[in-house]
């Protein structure tokens, strides 16, 4: 056989040897993108299984995020104990699912609640209308003649009763209180649907410096997702939209040092948790201005204290360790300097509230996401202009108890706590005329009065029912009733 015919077939041998191996090659490389790509479902599959698993466990247990309950000795709640929870969901304290907001009588009702009784008085929703500042605001509003409809998840962040009483009383003046959340978008589309308020008071929040450090999801899900939860609800659903006040905290100035504190100070070094939420809701605010025309006013609020107040705040702690003999912990900062706060009366407080709610300015925006032009965008401080040692506080609550404190002084931890606060009100009273006027030694003398009337003490030799009381129509009330 020629030579030429021989290289000729062993290359043709050759080149079938080299593809059947490629094609051993292809088969195999398709076998692999097969597998890759089975695989890749599979894991596509486990991801969205378990996205909807992590979606219906935090919707199953989402409540206990923003209603753990909390057993307050008469110290800072630093040791939570765990309390029965309570449903988020329901119309003035009785349970009830989602699907019972609304109806022809429940929209009646609320509309009653919401309506002014004076002529171009307004119609205010307030959140977290059971708390603190809220019962006061919510008292002051039906008092002058506007309308206002509550909202509160009664949290057990401090206990609960308080809060129940406090809406006892507001039930008294015809002020309706619904029991549920912020975050619950139905009910808040159903309520602007159902009245056309004026203006929202958001004052519900997660509160307390410390506490963020055991339960910080707890102030991610109130303090931020809860305003975002309004600011949608206002912006897509009210028409017209209302004007926004809500309640920051002189906290966001965090480590800030120059002092009295302003506006214009820079409020980018939170020292808590806590104060970081409020800022991160500053933060938030301009853009729901800016692309949905809502007029929005925060206002930073200094150690508010006073009747009713919560019980997590130090003077309110303090006077039922003072009563039951049990040890205060006082704070000195690294320098040994007694630990200062900008003490503000309840009452002062709530007339800024009003103020503020008067001067708010009207959104500009529309369900349809036409705006009309710029609206509002403001923040105040509201304070008592006077920081006073908490020493000071102390000795005064002595005073008006009748009784000595068993104090231990200790360096003030990095827990959040800062040395001291004072607050620059001058926009506030250019603006809206706020001018704090009731001293410490004032603003406490109410405030025992009350303690000692809520919680029916008899305190012997002291001052407190030997003393003058000032008499508070607009906060009457026994615990009993």
């Amino acid at each position: 056989m020629p030579a030429g015919v021989v290289d000729a077939a062993a290359k043709g041998v050759r080149l079938e040897r080299h593809a059947a191996g490629a094609a051993v090659l292809l088969r195999r490389a398709s076998g692999a993108k097969q597998l890759v790509s089975a695989s890749s479902h599979l894991l596509f599959r486990a991801t969205v299984l378990a996205t909807l698993a992590l979606v219906v466990l935090f919707a199953v247990h989402y409540p206990s995020l923003l209603s753990r309950s909390f057993s307050l000795s008469n110290a800072a709640p630093s040791s939570p104990a765990a309390r029965p929870r309570s449903s988020h969901r329901s119309l003035l304290g009785g349970s009830a699912p989602a699907s019972s907001y609304g109806g022809a009588a429940w929209e009646r009702e609320v509309r009653r609640s919401a309506t002014p009784r004076r002529d171009g008085g307004l119609s205010v929703l307030v959140t977290g209308a059971a708390g603190f500042v809220g019962a006061h605001c919510s008292l002051a509003l039906r008092g002058r003649g506007d309308g206002m409809l509550g909202l509160d998840n009664f949290n057990s962040y401090y206990d609960p009763a308080l809060k129940r009483a406090r809406q006892r009383l507001l039930a008294s003046r015809g002020v309706v209180v619904l029991h549920a959340d912020i975050n619950d978008a139905a009910l808040l589309e159903r309520l602007f649907a159902a009245a056309p308020f004026t203006h929202v008071l958001h004052l519900a929040a997660q509160a307390g410096v410390r506490y963020a450090m055991q339960a910080p999801q707890t102030y991610v899900a109130s303090n931020v997702a809860g305003l975002v939860s309004l600011f949608e609800a206002a912006a897509k659903h009210a028409d017209p939209q209302p004007a926004i006040v809500w309640a920051s905290s002189s906290s966001v100035y965090g480590l800030n040092t120059d002092a009295p504190f302003s506006e214009e100070h820079r409020t980018d070094r939170p020292a808590s948790l806590y104060a970081a939420t409020k800022k991160a809701g500053e933060a938030i605010a301009p853009a729901y201005n800016h692309i949905y025309g809502l007029s929005i006013t925060g206002l930073r609020f200094f150690t508010v204290y006073g009747p009713w107040g919560r019980p997590d705040m130090a003077y309110f702690s303090f006077a039922r360790s003072i009563v039951a003999g049990e040890p205060i912990t006082l704070f000195r900062a690294a320098d040994g300097a007694d630990a200062r706060r900008d003490f503000t009366y309840i009452d002062d407080v709530v007339k800024g509230c009003l103020g503020a709610l008067d001067t708010a300015g009207k959104s500009t925006g529309s369900k349809s996401g036409k705006k009309r032009g710029p609206a509002p965008l403001r923040v105040y401080n509201l304070g008592n202009t006077s920081p006073v040692p908490v020493t000071r506080m102390v000795a005064i609550l002595e005073k008006l108890l009748g009784k000595k404190a068993n104090k231990r002084v200790v360096t003030m931890p990095s827990n959040g706590d800062v040395p001291f606060t004072h607050a620059n009100v001058t926009h506030a009273a250019r603006d809206f005329g706020y001018r704090p006027a009731t001293s410490l030694e004032a603003g406490l003398r109410h405030f025992v009065d009350w303690f000692v009337r809520y919680y029916k003490l008899d305190i012997k030799g002291g001052n407190v029912l030997a003393g003058k009381t000032t008499k508070r129509k607009s906060m009457a009330m026994s615990a009993a009733s």
